[in-house]
């Protein structure tokens, strides 16, 4: 057969088509490894954005109890010039949780980065 004949041209058209077909593999796998783990991501960071602001608004509401609770419960202790105690106590107490938190995070990070169980890439 001549080099321009039907089979000249069926081997250009299949070199075309397995370019489309690996343009089509290329595209179709960086889909998956770049949408899929960003949608995970986003729901684990939805997730701890909604699980901070409700203990966020938990912990005000328990500062606030608290508060209350010196300020009612303690009689005559914190009246006159002492009635600025209860602030102080309340805002150390709330100092000293989120200190306890902060320290609680960071120790679980180093743990998540020395883990010998985790694999590496």
């Amino acid at each position: 057969m001549a080099p321009g004949s039907k089979a000249g041209r069926k081997g250009l058209g299949g070199l075309k088509s397995t370019g489309s077909e690996t343009l089509r593999l290329v595209v179709d796998y960086v889909k998956q490894e770049t949408l899929e783990p960003l949608k995970g991501l986003g729901r684990y960071v939805l997730f701890g954005v909604a699980g901070s602001v409700a203990l966020s608004i938990g912990m005000a509401i328990l500062a606030v109890a608290f508060l209350r609770v010196l300020q009612g419960e303690t009689g005559s202790t914190f009246t006159g010039n002492w009635s600025w105690a209860p602030y102080l106590i309340c805002t150390v107490v709330v100092v000293i949780v989120a200190a306890i938190a902060v320290k609680a995070v960071s120790r679980g990070q180093v743990r998540a980065a020395t883990d010998p169980k985790k694999e590496k890439p």
